[in-house]
């Protein structure tokens, strides 16, 4: 393991195709100081989400071109999914885990936008801790409009890129890349067709809506399978809690005479949040990571 380790979580515009996507990210693979932790494709929302370890230079050397091969395999002209996007490439956050800090995340965030836009004339958005106007710290805002409408946004100097050209690549549109705090990306699906109710259930549970401090939510249909989905970031799992939100969805989705079918962690989630559910749900008291043995084999081992 490296000495130093920085997350990075790349989502693509791509949930179907397992093979393009292992094209997209063969960089990640030929550097010896990145690892692959999760690659998780999601059909219906048709979106990627890969989750890597690396150090600060192993990052600065695969990221862009990992960017540059979803420019040339992902056409958002064509692409269609239940998950807002827009670019092909749609956000690249770093997040610090070992031996970094936000302010190293955020010098990489901004040495990655500034290569990023210069070999690939993508247009960059800084979000999150590295944002460079409080308007641009929530994803949300920047993507609003999506690929379609972004054209017509960044026409006003608020929208102007941090970093290329002043509209959307073509066919790659435009990418977010940012610096934050560890999140949990969390879904729980409910057993009916209809999308209001999730949207309604949505509306409750976020933030913004009065619900939890740091939930973010929204509706989504999952066609395939029939069912819809509350689809949530967790931005601060000690504060807003996965059992916390999976209570609240419950008890809201009783009022429509829904039941929860299952929920779903996409991409990693820290110890931490899931030793919180335990104990919670268990009953567990004065329970916390130092009574898990693999926990503890790891700390021998560091």
């Amino acid at each position: 393991m490296f000495s130093q380790v920085i997350e990075c979580i790349p989502n693509f515009s791509e949930g179907k195709d397992s093979v393009k996507l292992q094209r997209i990210i063969a960089p990640f693979y030929q550097d010896e100081h990145i690892r692959v932790l999760d690659c998780h494709l999601d059909a219906d929302h048709n979106r990627a989400v890969v989750t890597v370890i690396g150090s600060y230079e192993g990052l600065k050397r695969a990221v862009p071109c990992v960017i540059g091969l979803a420019q040339q395999e992902i056409d958002l002209r064509v692409h269609r999914g239940a998950h807002p996007r827009m670019g092909a490439t749609d956000v690249c956050p770093f997040v610090p885990i070992r031996n970094s800090d936000m302010g190293i995340c955020i010098k990489l965030a901004r040495e990655v936008a500034e290569i990023v836009a210069a070999d690939y004339k993508i247009p960059v958005f800084l979000y999150g801790k590295s944002a460079t106007s409080p308007e641009r710290e929530n994803l949300a805002k920047i993507r609003k409009g999506e690929f379609e409408g972004m054209k017509e946004k960044m026409l006003a100097d608020v929208w102007k890129p941090d970093f290329g050209p002043a509209r959307p690549h073509e066919t790659a549109g435009v990418t977010a890349i940012g610096a934050r705090e560890p999140l949990i990306a969390y879904n729980i699906n409910l057993g009916t067709s209809e999308l209001k109710i999730a949207d309604e259930i949505a509306r409750k549970v976020r933030y913004i809506g009065g619900g939890l401090r740091f939930v973010k939510a929204m509706g989504v249909a999952l066609k395939q399978r029939n069912i819809v989905q509350v689809s949530m970031n967790l931005t601060d799992y000690t504060k807003s809690s996965l059992y916390q939100v999976m209570e609240l969805i419950r008890s809201e989705a009783r009022r429509y005479g829904v039941a929860v079918v299952g929920s779903e962690i996409v991409g990693l989630s820290p110890l931490e949040a899931l030793i919180d559910v335990a104990s919670y749900y268990l009953q567990l008291e004065n329970f916390s990571t130092d009574r898990v043995i693999e926990s503890r084999l790891l700390d021998m081992e560091q």
